[in-house]
């Protein structure tokens, strides 16, 4: 792990490039030495029914939400939040320059008792 969730508004088509803002995402995430290559997942879904603030329909949102296992500390957190956001936000920066885009992010730590995984990507890298 981790595991990204992109949600965003549909009224962001023809301005966010989501498969580049997934991808800028995994190369973030995958410079963050407690994040395992093999376990990062990202993936994009596309909200077609929102309501957002004052109900203006020009108003757009990117809504991230990161899922890891337990077992790292508050400042690793912190650090790769910071440098996750950091990424997504300059690449929309050009976005928020010209139309009203909420950006957000939240991190989850996932109970590994609770959460069983098996694959073979890591057989593969």
């Amino acid at each position: 792990m981790p595991h990204f969730t992109i949600e965003y508004s549909a009224n962001l088509d023809g301005d966010l490039d989501v498969a580049a803002f997934c991808e800028v995402i995994r190369a973030a995430a995958a410079e963050i030495e407690t994040f395992p290559t093999a376990g990062i997942r990202v993936r994009a879904f596309r909200a077609e029914h929102f309501a957002i603030a004052d109900g203006d329909g020009k108003h757009a949102f990117i809504d991230m939400s990161i899922r890891l296992r337990e077992g790292r500390t508050q400042d690793v957190m912190e650090d790769a939040t910071a440098r996750i956001f950091a990424a997504a936000e300059a690449f929309v920066a050009p976005i928020m320059a010209q139309r009203s885009l909420a950006l957000s992010l939240e991190m989850r730590e996932i109970n590994a008792s609770l959460s069983p995984k098996t694959g073979t990507i890591r057989d593969h890298i």
